[in-house]
């Protein structure tokens, strides 16, 4: 059954219209309250959010709506997504909420629910909380509605969190580090963590104003990083996206690495640390062929799932993987988080450079990825990609790139978009068969 409210990180959309609404926000802290209260204890939500304007608003509906259901509310500011779910479980709570849109403009946000285990929620919670946001929900009585504080040193906490996860007998003394925060959640905390393992630091994204989160900078704006690194003379840089679960880097030359690279460096250090669980590591079908066939070469798989970190982490947590992630830098390193952690992926690539004692650019790049093109159709109705022309037309492109190449075709879960994808060994051949299925896709929508 489709969902009403929960796509596929959560409920997310623009502020003050749709379901992100502060009424809303409300009902949601009330339907997850109420759903997460199990037995005669006091229950607790931890609440973090990143920079946006709006998270005071959403951040204060949500305390009402937890509140009046008696459940404990305990503020921790803006931290990262990660830090939000390490601290779920730490704290021992019941539940877990993070208000972002991640990488998305300043305009928008979301609510990320995180169970007592640290990890995003279940179908069937999700399916639970929606049945509950359009039912009428008691009230606790008035002994027993729900208390407020404010924890001020989790931001201590996360970041000896994340300097654990650096090897012991490594440090970044010597290493000059361009990080770029995307003025989001992770301003304060990743320039701190980097610079207490020794590394010279150059914080570029650390100046949220409620507005300029993601705004031409992070992870989905990486230019100024660029630029940061080759001027600064710096040997890599760092760009995390707004709320630090995602990671891009550039070497000491200004060349971007995608998530694909990333993990391909990390799965093969670990590999040789034997520490890769798994034989390999998951992807979505959206990774590069290139990586699939680097890992091959070093006797090494890769699972592959539908588009999004949630379906990643799932099938690591199936098949006994700890590597894991997407090309656009959701990296989960399962020994350490229970989500996509941008600051803790950083750490893992700089613990390789150090041990390699070689540029960023040579250790990072590990393989040539296959030329690769995406497309977005958009649509105004209707089911185009059942349309015969058009499953005829993607027929014959799938018979052209057997051997060669592949080919992924799917709608966007958050807007009527069609994404078209393929790779091969000829660009010339990929953008002409991207090309054609896209003319037959408006042909069919039109």
């Amino acid at each position: 059954m489709a969902r009403k409210y929960f796509g596929t990180d959560g409920i997310r959309g623009k502020t003050n219209a749709g379901h992100m609404t502060a009424a809303m926000a409300m009902k949601v802290g009330m339907a997850a309250g109420k759903h997460f209260v199990r037995g005669d204890h006091r229950h607790r939500v931890v609440i973090g959010k990143d920079t946006r304007l709006s998270g005071y608003m959403i951040e204060n509906a949500l305390v009402a709506g937890f509140t009046s259901v008696g459940m404990d509310v305990t503020l921790v500011g803006p931290m990262p997504t990660p830090a939000v779910a390490m601290l779920t479980h730490s704290m021992r709570a019941d539940l877990g909420v993070m208000i972002s849109a991640s990488h998305n403009p300043y305009a928008d946000n979301g609510i990320k629910l995180f169970g007592p285990d640290g990890y995003k929620l279940s179908d069937a919670d999700e399916a639970a909380i929606e049945a509950l946001i359009d039912a009428d929900i008691d009230l606790a009585p008035s002994t027993d509605i729900g208390r407020v504080r404010r924890v001020d040193d989790v931001k201590g906490r996360y970041i000896h969190f994340a300097k654990a996860t650096f090897p012991e007998d490594l440090s970044l003394d010597g290493l000059k580090v361009v990080v770029d925060c995307a003025n989001g959640a992770a301003y304060q905390v990743a320039p701190s963590a980097l610079w207490e393992l020794g590394a010279e630091v150059v914080a570029i994204g650390v100046t949220p104003n409620g507005k300029n989160i993601n705004d031409q900078v992070g992870s989905t704006a990486p230019l100024t990083l660029c630029e940061t690194v080759v001027g600064s003379g710096a040997h890599i840089g760092i760009a995390l996206d707004g709320d630090a679960d995602r990671l891009i880097v550039a070497d000491e030359r200004g060349q971007v690495i995608d998530g694909d690279q990333l993990m391909a460096t990390i799965a093969g250090g670990w590999a040789r640390q034997g520490r890769l669980a798994g034989g390999g590591l998951v992807a979505t079908v959206m990774s590069n062929l290139g990586l699939e066939r680097h890992l091959a070469a070093q006797g090494l798989g890769l699972i592959r799932t539908k588009v999004g970190d949630r379906h990643v982490l799932e099938k690591m947590r199936a098949s006994g993987y700890n590597v894991g992630g997407e090309q656009s830098g959701h990296i989960i390193l399962s020994d350490y988080a229970t989500t996509g952690d941008g600051l803790i992926a950083a750490l893992q690539v700089l613990a390789e450079i150090v041990r390699a004692g070689a540029p960023a650019s040579e250790v990072l790049h590990r393989f040539e990825p296959l030329p690769q093109l995406l497309k977005n159709v958009r649509f105004s109705g209707g089911k185009p990609l059942e349309h015969t022309a058009v499953q005829q037309v993607i027929a014959a492109a799938e018979a052209e790139l057997a051997g060669t190449g592949r080919l992924v075709i799917r709608p966007s879960g958050t807007e009527p978009v069609i994404r078209v994808m393929a790779e091969g060994e000829d660009m010339a051949q990929v953008e002409a068969v991207v090309d054609r299925i896209c003319d037959a896709v408006r042909a069919a929508a039109a």
